[in-house]
């Protein structure tokens, strides 16, 4: 008989679980490299969509598509319209009553996914029309939509997702690209923290939303990079609000963990601070900057980790056993605190059958459980 996915999930995240754990493999860009590349799959799964990879693979999914159940709602008086440049290059316009923005996608021959040649936000001006936005729009929820997802895909998995990014990490990956958003921190200080104010309020509208939703896994989909957030910028903007809404989540019963990905050692000394109760994609070395044995001491007996394992490992550059080593220690050292998965995703060379592996070691460990609790 098949797991029961989504109430593992729930039990595991929500310390229901008796000590089991639960192993969901995020293959999201193998599956589009793959389709982007050529089209179709390699055997076993050709033909096959991305939720049916994951039954063919017996596995959990990290269902972020519920996402999609939440809307943000424009003010009336705001118009989004787009055009074509040329071949590669798509223009953004959106009009307000204070003024507009623009913003240029580009497509990229290596991706299925546009790349920025142009910001939403360059000028005191467009920070106006931002901040205008969101002091002006609101958040809805689409009933059925999430009955359509329950019913398409809910057996992978509990309903999960991810809220917008907060304050400095929305400049960096969304609206101006890491270097002009680091000018604009320090030279415009105070245009740049209305603006943060704007999101922020804005952001608890949709946290209402959430909290009165059936979703109770949220993530923060930040993408923290100590590389690029600093420890005074994280202390000064990040922690604070990540803080703000932990409470805000936690009082409706929400588990909220963060998506840390990239280099994360100089930051995880605060992982106590935030208020989460767990951090999603810190990537152990060889592939990160940290060991094992450092996110455990971060992490302490209370704290998830959601992830872990480099996704170098599923590469054939690394013997199997290295992977299978790995896994052994993510077990002995967070489980039952474990959302087992991979930092952050597979590649699109690495090898689905090194996802079984991993699938038939933590249904060992669950059954050993299984066995010791009749």
């Amino acid at each position: 008989m098949r797991t029961n996915y989504p109430q593992l999930h729930e039990d595991v995240a929500f310390g229901r679980a008796k000590g089991k754990i639960i192993w969901q493999p995020r293959i999201g860009c193998w599956y589009d490299d793959k389709i982007f590349a050529s089209g179709t799959l390699p055997e076993p799964y050709s033909g096959m969509d991305i939720y049916q990879v994951y039954e063919a693979i017996d596995c959990s999914a990290r269902l972020y598509d519920y996402n999609s159940c939440f809307y943000r709602i424009e003010h009336p008086q705001t118009s989004i319209t787009s055009r074509s440049l040329n071949e590669t290059d798509t223009q953004w316009t959106i009009q307000t009553p204070v003024g507009k923005q623009t913003a240029i996608g580009r497509k990229s021959f290596n991706s299925p996914h546009q790349i920025t040649a142009k910001w939403e936000i360059e000028t005191e001006e467009d920070f106006k029309v931002a901040r205008w936005r969101e002091e002006n729009c609101d958040w809805g929820w689409n009933e059925e939509q999430f009955q359509k997802l329950n019913h398409k895909i809910g057996h992978l998995g509990a309903p999960t997702m991810f809220m917008p990014r907060m304050n400095v990490q929305a400049l960096y990956i969304e609206k101006m690209g890491v270097e002009n958003a680091v000018y604009a921190i320090f030279e415009k200080p105070e245009i740049v923290e209305s603006y943060f104010r704007a999101l922020e309020e804005n952001q608890s509208l949709l946290i209402n939303v959430i909290n009165s939703s059936p979703i109770n896994i949220i993530n923060f989909g930040e993408n923290v990079h100590a590389g690029t957030l600093s420890p005074p910028f994280f202390e000064k903007y990040h922690l604070p609000e990540c803080q703000r809404r932990c409470e805000k989540l936690h009082s409706a019963g929400k588990f909220v963990c963060s998506h840390w990905d990239g280099d994360t050692k100089p930051l995880l000394r605060y992982a106590h601070e935030t208020g989460l109760d767990g951090i999603e994609a810190i990537t152990p070395i060889p592939q990160g900057d940290v060991t094992l044995k450092e996110v455990k001491a971060a992490l302490g007996d209370d704290m998830f980790l959601l992830d872990g394992i480099p996704a170098i490992y599923f590469d054939e550059m690394f013997p199997v056993e290295k992977l299978i080593d790995c896994v052994h220690q993510i077990i002995d050292l967070f489980a039952p605190h474990l959302i087992l998965g991979i930092s952050d995703e597979i590649s699109s060379s690495g090898d689905l059958e090194r996802v079984k592996i991993v699938r038939d070691i933590v249904d060992k460990y669950n059954s050993e459980i299984d066995s010791k609790e009749s």
